[in-house]
């Protein structure tokens, strides 16, 4: 008998979209380069996506990275997959990548921009390291991609 998860649509996990620091900020932090939707636009934009999978989103932020390290354990027990923002964490957090690494189910990275277009610093990923995929540069739109790319990897 399947386990049931209150409150899911299908009854599976759902997933875990994480935000790492400064993303809270969107819509107003240099929307020339992440855009003028708000995390909470993107939050609702995603969970209506998820919805036409059959999927229902747990959707977080955080500005610490000890919080997302603990997210994607959790993650571990507690969600489908997993989509991750980890913002400026990406490009320098080997904690991060570890917990990636031991999470054992899909997880695809996304980032608003493209940081290959910007400074050479953000054209490394340590989380790249780990995800099944990534997504880059789309803005927005990006995090409704990896819905469709999670919720395809998950059915399959």
């Amino acid at each position: 008998m399947a386990r049931k998860t209150p409150g899911k649509t299908t009854g599976a996990l759902p997933i875990y979209v994480l935000n790492g620091p400064n993303l809270n900020l969107l819509g107003t932090r240099e929307p020339e380069v992440y855009g003028r939707a708000t995390l909470a636009e993107i939050g609702k934009a995603v969970a209506e996506r998820a919805k036409t999978h059959g999927f229902s989103v747990t959707f977080r932020h955080s500005n610490h990275e000890g919080e997302l390290i603990d997210w994607l354990q959790e993650a571990r027990t507690m969600a489908s997959g997993v989509i991750l923002n980890a913002a400026g964490l990406s490009h320098t957090s080997v904690s991060l990548l570890d917990a990636a690494r031991a999470l054992d189910k899909p997880l695809i990275e996304v980032h608003l921009s493209n940081p290959y277009r910007r400074e050479p610093y953000r054209r490394r990923s340590y989380i790249s390291e780990a995800a099944t995929g990534v997504i880059c540069g789309l803005g927005a739109t990006g995090y409704l991609l990896a819905i469709d790319a999670l919720a395809g990897l998950l059915k399959d």
